[in-house]
């Protein structure tokens, strides 16, 4: 729920870490090569693994080395190589390292002239395994807070990989009133460049000024990190032909998305596309073992068909009486519009057969990363949770924008069947959400979604149209973005828990804490923690389980979700 959803919701008044593992301390300004960004892994194989990290200093093409050792000390280096990089490429380094064994914990490091980089750990797949543990983040946005729950992750005792369901930048600006601008200034973590990052060097300067923070050094040094991008990498609410925000002035939308995009290609550890295939194709998946298979999708820029809103699309009919009403069967025609979709047909064709892949070769459970909430998700319906009486007496003290806020609110989630909170998520897509149902149904998949974009945490039970269990859903809650967001318009609200009471898929919610999801994975269960920071406006904070849910591994499915 980000800023963009409550200024959309808002104008439908129109309408009714240990020091060998990455540094602790931000480094002093150094002259001479050196490695300011720290080092990371990411996207693991059984015999490799992709190796990045940045050169500092360098003024024209300069070779860099790297080494992976089987030990810390670097005692025993089982293989070593080089890499050329340059101002093409904004000085980043990124190698596939090969040979390596499988299932196999490998350190490495990077030595350019006299400097020599941090030391990173990594691991490869397994053959098989009886356990993976997966850190689950999304969503930091820098100015808001210090990134305490990468600390967190980097200090955990036991992680195989880091899953980052997207938004790991921001593209806002430093103005006052910009999105997490109030912490920002009391922080002072000003967003650089200070102004909506639009070009290549835009991109490239946001991303280097989060990699020189010391929480996020340490998280990429501790493990291998598997991402996808979500929205903010490029701008906000992103679909195939542009955003909700880039206008005509902020030039040509494909121009812009590649250049934000071959920014991300640069600074992540990410295997490239290969030849022909597109920079957005960000859609592959890992095996460990016969445990569990990771299936990362992508749901923003390949096919996604324009987000619905509530401001433009639901229109007002004349009654006979003179009065006027929401349009919402209209409405609800366009939301079921088999055409809307968010893969496209070639990503569907590689999840159908990746998913029978998985199962045919007893794979336990199918992981999806996914960047949106999937589970149905219905707005409150003010008029039950305050009541006429509160409502009344309430809107004469409220601001004119939250009296047009709430007047909304009442207007449309009081629909029977009640509307969708959230048309950015897949309840924007129901039809697409059927055809994923119909995939995990149709291969016998354990199904366990992860979800990140919402700034809360979830819980919850995912059923077909039918009303079939078809798998779980766990949503992580962001690493700093703002949670607890309606507060401004309604104090005390507390939103995610009155969506847990009214939807029957939303097991619990939570938007309290900001945190990541600790994932487990046994033969038998899946264990989701929900991980949080007492803090993100101190360096002092305390990291606590919140809360723990289970589905066991039952025939054909991933079991319902119980609390512990």
């Amino acid at each position: 729920m980000k800023l963009s959803r409550r200024r959309a919701l808002l104008s439908l008044a129109a309408v009714g870490s240990a020091p060998a593992l990455g540094a602790s301390e931000v480094s002093p300004q150094l002259k001479g090569l050196h490695f300011a960004h720290g080092v990371a892994s990411g996207d693991p194989l059984k015999d490799r693994v992709i190796l990045w990290t940045r050169l500092s200093g360098a003024q024209s093409s300069t070779e860099v080395s790297y080494d992976v050792a089987a030990d810390a000390a670097f005692a025993n280096i089982i293989t070593t190589g080089k890499f050329t990089t340059d101002a093409g490429r904004d000085y980043t380094v990124k190698v596939d390292a090969a040979g390596l064994k499988s299932g196999t914990t490998y350190y490495y490091r990077f030595r350019g002239g006299e400097a020599t980089s941090p030391t990173g750990r990594t691991q490869t797949l397994p053959e098989n395994t009886d356990k993976l543990v997966m850190a689950v983040a999304s969503c930091s946005l820098h100015p808001n807070g210090y990134f305490n729950a990468y600390k967190a992750i980097a200090e955990l005792p036991e992680v195989d990989v880091v899953v980052h369901l997207g938004d790991y930048i921001y593209e806002y600006g430093a103005a006052v009133t910009a999105y997490g601008m109030t912490n920002g200034q009391m922080l002072s973590r000003i967003p650089q460049p200070p102004h909506e990052i639009v070009s290549l060097d835009d991109y490239r300067l946001r991303h280097a000024q989060y990699k020189a923070d010391p929480d996020l050094q340490a998280a990429h040094a501790r493990a291998a990190w598997i991402c996808v991008f979500d929205d903010h990498e490029i701008t906000n609410d992103p679909w195939y032909g542009g955003a909700e925000n880039h206008n005509a002035g902020e030039g040509d939308w494909f121009e812009r998305k590649a250049k934000g995009l071959k920014a991300y290609r640069e600074w992540m550890p990410i295997r490239d596309p290969q030849p022909g295939q597109l920079s957005d194709a960000i859609y592959r998946s890992f095996r460990f073992g016969k445990l569990a298979e990771l299936i990362m999708v992508e749901t923003r820029l390949l096919a996604r068909s324009k987000q619905l809103d509530y401001q433009h699309d639901v229109e007002m009919i004349d009654l006979p009486d003179g009065t006027r009403q929401l349009d919402v069967e209209a409405f609800r025609k366009k939301l079921n519009d088999p055409a809307r979709e968010l893969f496209g047909p070639e990503q569907r064709q590689w999840l159908k057969s990746t998913l029978q892949s998985s199962t045919d070769n007893d794979v336990r459970w199918q992981v999806l990363g996914n960047q949106v909430v999937m589970a149905r998700v219905a707005g409150p319906d003010v008029n039950k949770v305050l009541g006429p009486e509160k409502i009344k007496t309430l809107m004469p003290l409220m601001p004119e924008e939250a009296q047009k806020y709430l007047t909304a609110m009442m207007g449309l989630f009081s629909q029977n069947p009640p509307l969708p909170l959230n048309l950015d998520a897949w309840d924007g897509y129901p039809a697409e959400r059927e055809r994923f149902y119909d995939m995990i149904k149709a291969t016998n998949a354990r199904a366990v979604v992860i979800s990140g974009d919402s700034h809360c945490a979830w819980a919850n039970q995912l059923h077909d149209a039918q009303g079939e269990p078809v798998g779980v859903e766990l949503g992580v809650t962001s690493i700093t973005s703002p949670t607890r967001w309606l507060d401004k318009i309604l104090p005390g609200y507390e939103l995610a828990k009155g969506l847990a009471e009214v939807n029957p898929e939303v097991l619990d919610a939570d938007d309290n804490y900001n945190g990541f999801i600790r994932l487990t994975l046994t033969p038998d269960q899946m264990i989701g923690e929900w991980m949080t920071v007492s803090t993100v406006t101190s360096r002092e904070f305390t990291t606590a389980s919140q809360k723990t849910f289970v589905a066991r591994a039952e025939n054909k499915r991933a079991g319902p979700l119980t609390v512990v």
